[in-house]
């Protein structure tokens, strides 16, 4: 028996500093690909303030929103009737980017009379594996990004548990703000791995926050400062000073990350049962490093690693346009009087724990 016609989403991406526009096509067996996936970065704008500048950002995206669009449409080969869905990333985020997007998105559906879905641009992270895996629920997320480290349940579309989060700097943020400390080039986060490459990672002696703790949580600060510390003791720093320090500041993080994330799969564990996969997402799971942590954490914790490609690791429209359609297909749809949101908890409407302990879900 024929499955029907599959659903095609557009998605846009406006939280940050990437204008991205996508359309993905979704099987009715849940199955997915990429039509087109189109991403402009606005490094070159921002790398003079050696970060985001939201004003620049938000005046980026409202001059090449339309033509990203049009460029993943054309790339697809659909037209704005084919759509079943327009998807926008409705925050967290730079408010002023969110609406960009939003306003988009709402104007397309208006026009061609298609439903909106406001997308929460973490669950779009939570959800990208199943757009390349064929991945049941439950699995753990560490999402790791400039804004955002967190571990949580995914338990469904629409239904999370937070496990464990920062309770300071995100960990995207503080490789970022090692790099400024450090006089290197913006963005920062691949500028420090590359920088530890060449490094000695024994050579300082820096703190491993947390580590120990029976909570997932997380903490960067006072890694950080123990940098900035040493940077002012070293003034002024010599080429292999710099590497140094990057090597001992990303072994501290690799360090930290395996107890915290040990930690999460074992709360994981005693809440939900063996969780199907760990999945790693956002920016720092493009380091290679960390990504070769992670294979250790998932091989000792005896369970599946699952980390998509880079280039759906870091912002973009295509896991938007994901978790749009992941959305639709349990008629998940918004109103067009949906609000941008500077902030939005991944789990703030989900279930607690216990009403969904020992649950799952076939998919």
């Amino acid at each position: 028996m024929a499955l029907g016609k599959p659903t095609l989403v557009l998605g846009i991406e406006t939280t940050c500093d990437e204008t991205a526009a996508a359309v993905i096509e979704r099987q009715r067996d849940g199955s997915g690909r990429i039509l087109s996936n189109i991403v402009r970065s606005q490094i070159e704008e921002h790398a003079p303030f050696g970060g985001v500048v939201p004003e620049i950002a938000a005046r980026a995206h409202v001059d090449t929103l339309d033509s990203i669009i049009r460029a993943a449409m054309k790339e697809a080969n659909v037209g704005f009737g084919d759509l079943s869905a327009v998807a926008a990333a409705a925050g967290p985020g730079l408010i002023g980017g969110v609406i960009v997007g939003l306003t988009t998105a709402k104007a397309i559906a208006l026009v061609h009379n298609t439903p909106l879905i406001a997308v929460n641009h973490l669950e779009a992270h939570a959800l990208t594996p199943r757009l390349t895996v064929a991945l049941a629920f439950p699995y753990c997320l560490f999402l790791a990004s400039g804004g955002h480290t967190q571990i949580v349940a995914v338990l469904g579309v629409g239904k999370y548990v937070r496990l464990g989060t920062t309770v300071d700097d995100a960990m995207g943020e503080a490789f970022d703000k090692v790099a400024k400390m450090l006089d290197l080039p913006y963005p920062g986060g691949p500028q420090v791995e590359q920088a530890a490459a060449h490094g000695d990672p024994a050579r300082f002696q820096f703190p491993r926050p947390m580590v120990g703790r029976p909570d997932a949580n997380f903490s960067l600060s006072g890694l950080k400062t123990a940098v900035r510390n040493e940077v002012a003791r070293l003034a002024p720093l010599e080429p292999q000073d710099v590497a140094d320090l990057c090597a001992g500041f990303q072994a501290a993080v690799l360090d930290l990350t395996a107890d915290r994330i040990s930690v999460g799969l074992r709360l994981f564990h005693e809440q939900f049962g063996p969780p199907r996969a760990l999945v790693a997402a956002g920016g720092v799971a493009s380091n290679h490093a960390i990504r070769g942590a992670l294979h250790d954490i998932a091989a000792r914790a005896q369970t599946m690693l699952i980390i998509p490609p880079p280039a759906l690791c870091t912002d973009n429209g295509a896991m938007i346009a994901w978790a749009g359609a992941e959305r639709l297909a349990l008629k998940m749809v918004d109103e067009m009087e949906t609000a941008p949101r500077a902030r939005w908890r991944l789990d703030e409407t989900a279930s607690t724990p216990a009403k969904f302990a020992n649950t799952r879900a076939r998919h």
